[in-house]
């Protein structure tokens, strides 16, 4: 992957403020993004105040962390539930992606406020960040909309783990059909997987070669949906660890979280096709 000098610039100087204070100190109380946009939120479609910017960038990156080690305890679950529940472990599964990708428009500057139906949009411009509010249109649903902005952007574009969420044959069918389809009677015996045996299903899934995306006519096909959901997360860590490296205090941290460090390392095996053209 090529990473471009303008997204480049916006998270170097996106995390740079979290390198000056303690990490586990670092993440604001809960929801505070969102209400700091809606107390900035102007009347109309138009640019917040400069003196606010530098406050909800900073809350823009912790958010985008935040949201990524979602995708990681998500994906944790989606493993303990291999054997014990396809419906969840899909499900899981997908919400690990999900939460990925949401992850990184984050990072990348983009937020949608949910009950003021706008779209928020954080820019570096001229060396300062300028937040920008516009109206959220029907189309803009929240599983659409982050995808969407995600893959427009040429980081991953042409990556073959991002793609368009338009509910068809791919990790969100899987989602869609494990919570909407009637008659899905597969439960197995309730046998929960103990702290080894998932260790070793993450193991399994960071070494399976990638090979098509799971096709909803094969459903329940978990491990290629955990297959997918692994390789996005394991794009966002590498690609803050290009950019900003690990010497930023609150990244050093929050790359590798405590609660998963006995079950995954981060590491992966793919095609040489995909790591010539997008290995970081």
């Amino acid at each position: 992957m090529k990473i471009d000098a303008a997204p480049q610039a916006h998270v170097e100087r996106a995390f740079a403020p979290l390198n000056n204070e303690a990490a586990v100190h670092a993440f604001p109380a809960p929801a505070s993004l969102s209400r700091e946009l809606d107390n900035a939120n102007p009347a109309a479609a138009g640019i917040v105040s400069p003196a606010r910017t530098p406050r909800i960038a900073k809350m823009f990156t912790t958010a985008s962390v935040d949201m990524w080690m979602r995708a990681v305890h998500s994906f944790l679950i989606s493993a303990s539930l291999t054997d014990v529940s396809p419906i969840w472990a899909s499900v899981t599964g997908y919400y690990s992606s999900h939460y990925t990708v949401r992850s990184i428009a984050h990072l990348l500057g983009f937020f949608q406020m949910f009950k003021r139906h706008k779209i928020v949009r954080l820019e570096l411009q001229g060396g300062h960040f300028v937040c920008s509010f516009n109206p959220k249109t029907e189309r803009d649903h929240e599983h659409f909309f982050y995808w969407k902005v995600v893959k427009a952007n040429p980081l991953f574009a042409g990556d073959p783990f991002f793609t368009q969420n338009k509910g068809d044959d791919s990790d969100v069918a899987h989602r869609n059909r494990a919570n909407y389809a009637d008659h899905l009677p597969q439960f197995p015996v309730f046998r929960p997987l103990d702290a080894g045996a998932v260790k070793g299903c993450i193991e399994r899934i960071s070494e399976i070669e990638f090979e098509v995306p799971p096709q909803v006519a094969r459903y329940p096909d978990v491990q290629s949906v955990q297959i997918i959901a692994y390789h996005r997360l394991v794009r966002f860590r590498d690609l803050v660890d290009t950019i900003i490296g690990t010497g930023n205090r609150f990244w050093k941290v929050h790359r590798n979280p405590p609660w998963a460090r006995d079950f995954m390392d981060f590491q992966l095996t793919e095609e040489p096709i995909l790591r010539s053209e997008y290995t970081l």
